[in-house]
């Protein structure tokens, strides 16, 4: 009798199941999986947004742009997520990077609420510091973001990188060694090799052709014109905030020359 209730049971149970249904209600079969596939998401765009907490939400909600995280300048703060990761969000704009353009399809962006810089007494830009409590919020969830979709090291970038001809966040005061150090992006430039290639540049600076191809080597959309243009000079900049934050004129000079011949020769491994 028992058996009976329990076959009984699992057939009435058997025949209330739903087949799965795409979201407009057609049925689909999801007993197979392909192996050739991967996330769509590619890159991780950092950005801040030179705005209060009030003002940067209602930016990111009610206007055309958007991100997929807001991270609070509160204490503790807290992580908004404002567009589901399978969604794109409108938060790169025209961007590009090593030959991918129009980044917003194939990223996820994380805006922090953060001022930017304040005007000195000759109205010189003075960059604030990211809070530590900030720091340890975002750390988490890009590690999370990273692992969940497999972003590679080299494409954790910031939105200046990707848009460096009108844009600079998360400036120069972002703790990218920080995130290299974690083994979250790339290794930082090894300071040995780099003062020894500053002291060969330092004898001879190359052209302005060769730190375009070299800035384009590295993954920036920048055009060889062969002349110090506007282009190169924010190229170099935005360089300079990750790698160089302490001086960033977007000159081209022989220790930028040198931290640009490190990245893009980096030493293989045995």
């Amino acid at each position: 009798m028992t058996r009976l209730i329990a076959f009984l049971l699992a057939t009435i149970l058997a025949g209330c199941t739903t087949a799965p249904v795409t979201s407009g209600g057609v049925p689909i079969d999801t007993s197979r999986s392909a192996r050739g596939q991967d996330s769509r998401v590619l890159f991780l765009i950092l950005h801040y947004t030179v705005a209060d907490l009030p003002i940067s939400m209602k930016v990111l909600t009610e206007h055309e742009v958007s991100a997929h995280y807001l991270l609070s300048d509160e204490t503790p703060p807290r992580i908004f997520r404002l567009v589901d990761e399978s969604r794109r969000a409108w938060h790169s704009g025209a961007s590009a990077w090593k030959g991918h353009r129009l980044l917003n399809a194939s990223s996820i962006g994380i805006e922090v609420v953060h001022p930017g810089f304040k005007l000195g007494p000759d109205k010189e830009r003075l960059y604030q510091p990211f809070p530590e409590a900030q720091m340890q919020a975002l750390i988490p969830l890009v590690r999370d973001i990273v692992q969940r979709h497999q972003i590679r090291p080299d494409r954790i970038l910031g939105h200046g990188e990707v848009t460096p001809s009108y844009k600079e966040d998360p400036g120069p005061t972002f703790p990218w060694r920080r995130l290299a150090e974690l083994g979250i992006t790339l290794p930082w430039p090894d300071a040995a090799r780099v003062a020894a290639q500053r002291e060969r540049f330092a004898a001879l600076l190359p052209d302005i052709a060769w730190f375009q191809r070299t800035l384009a080597e590295h993954g920036y959309a920048v055009e060889a014109t062969g002349q110090m243009d506007e282009q190169t000079q924010r190229v170099l900049m935005n360089f300079q905030m990750r790698y160089r934050p302490e001086r960033h004129d977007g000159a081209p000079d022989a220790e930028t020359a040198a931290l640009l011949h490190v990245l893009t020769n980096p030493i293989q491994a045995p």
